[in-house]
């Protein structure tokens, strides 16, 4: 580690639960981030200024007007660029030591198969139940930690589904695929701005402690926040035994 290095990351080095070998976990380690949006934005400014190694980072859409009341990582210059190339920019300028993949697509089959094959930690930043289902399978598929955010109007919620973990339920076992859940997106019912950085932000929090083996994870629990009344609620999440994801009986995983 050189002496900028050591200057840049003193604040976490100085952490004894991180320290220079937490460190030099994280700078080693490659994260994939799907979505580059609401809770993208915060998560990828995080996960760069914390010097992770390799930053793959997927989105298949533009930059627009609409999105900068709370996608931070853009910029009213970058309106109508892809928003991997947008997230790209500010991310090089916040920090060089970063390998950044962006990927200007929908990630799904075997493309999606093999990036998350490829990443130590998953983030979840999507924003329809189709695509976190397709996440969820291909993490238990390769056995890699996914962190799972959502945020619209004033309700937020994340969670850690750790495949490594026996007992860690996954996503399926929350919100079974094919159940009538109301799918609500910002676009149709808006959402408060400052409810996606908490939660981007708290993704990369539980990105980083699982990067550098520290701290206890969101494993089998749900935090729900009402950013309204500024109220959060901790729900237990058990490991549905019957799951057709995760379950020992479940069989091959088809991502």
């Amino acid at each position: 580690m050189t002496d900028e290095q050591l200057l840049r990351y003193s604040r976490h080095i100085l952490l004894p639960q991180l320290s220079i070998e937490g460190h030099e976990r994280i700078a080693a380690s490659r994260a994939l981030v799907v979505g580059a949006g609401g809770l993208g934005s915060p998560a990828l400014l995080y996960l760069t200024s914390a010097g992770v190694g390799t930053i793959a980072f997927a989105d298949h859409d533009n930059v627009d007007l609409t999105n900068l009341q709370r996608q931070i990582i853009h910029r009213t210059a970058t309106i109508g660029q892809r928003k991997v190339d947008s997230a790209a920019q500010a991310m090089a300028a916040i920090n060089p030591d970063c390998g950044l993949v962006p990927l200007p697509t929908r990630l799904e089959g075997a493309l999606l198969a093999s990036e998350i094959a490829l990443a130590d930690v998953v983030l979840d930043c999507s924003d329809n139940f189709a695509t976190r289902h397709a996440i969820n399978r291909a993490c238990i598929a390769a056995k890699k930690p996914l962190v799972s955010g959502a945020a619209v109007r004033f309700d937020g919620q994340i969670a850690v589904f750790d495949p490594r973990r026996t007992e860690s339920p996954c996503y399926h076992c929350l919100f079974p695929e094919g159940d009538e859940v109301e799918e609500t997106r910002c676009a149709v019912t808006g959402v408060f701005a400052p409810l996606t950085g908490i939660i981007g932000s708290m993704q990369a929090a539980e990105a980083l402690k699982l990067l550098a083996g520290t701290g206890s994870s969101l494993a089998g629990r749900l935090l729900l926040l009402d950013a309204f009344a500024m109220a959060w609620r901790e729900v237990r999440v058990p490991r549905d035994p019957d799951c057709a994801i995760c379950s020992p009986d479940s069989g091959p995983v088809k991502t």
